[in-house]
């Protein structure tokens, strides 16, 4: 019999600790957090070349930084290494500020090159562009990004256009082979191939 009184009294202090933290939950005034104040001109900068370097978009699109010796004095110009893959071959953009680069695109355009992997003229960028790892940024981190290309020196440099994969490379280029089987399994034929 003793066992069934101090059960109740317990089921009945259990009950009552419940009741408790249920009134304060459905009671408690919520408290809303300040939203974060917004980025000053210089945080923002900051915050795109952070980005920018933990991307390694320098390796790329700054001339020399494949071979060892990154020209910072034009850094993200462009590069004329080719990439030649199913694609064809590619080119590292000028992404600077020059009429040569991103002059004319406004801040939402190139957002929206991030977004969507498509440029202002309709043009889809390459596989070997990873825009589709950019796309999942936040809007604040992607206007970062702007921020900081908005801010570079303008360097006067128009990187080779692409060439179709039915024509030959020339000049510098790092070229991927045809994928395995297993890579290539659910992929389209490239233009040319059968």
């Amino acid at each position: 019999m003793r066992w069934t009184r101090w059960t109740a009294v317990a089921l009945v202090a259990v009950a009552a600790l419940c009741a408790l933290l249920s009134l304060s939950c459905s009671t408690a005034t919520t408290t809303q957090t300040a939203a974060p104040a917004a980025m000053t001109a210089e945080q923002k900068v900051a915050r795109g070349a952070y980005i920018m370097g933990t991307y390694s978009c320098g390796d790329c699109h700054t001339p020399g930084s494949l071979y060892g010796a990154p020209d910072t004095t034009r850094r993200f110009s462009g590069s004329e290494l080719g990439w030649v893959g199913p694609w064809g071959v590619v080119y590292a953009a000028n992404l600077t500020p020059d009429s040569t680069g991103l002059a004319a695109w406004s801040e939402d355009q190139i957002v929206n090159v991030f977004k969507t992997g498509i440029r202002p003229d309709g043009r889809q960028l390459a596989p070997i562009m990873p825009w589709m790892a950019l796309s999942h940024m936040t809007d604040d981190d992607l206007h970062a990004i702007v921020a900081y290309l908005k801010s570079l020196p303008p360097v006067k440099h128009v990187a080779p256009k692409p060439v179709p994969p039915t024509e030959k490379p020339k000049g510098a280029v790092v070229m991927f082979p045809p994928p395995p089987a297993w890579d290539a399994m659910n992929l389209p034929k490239p233009p040319g191939m059968k």
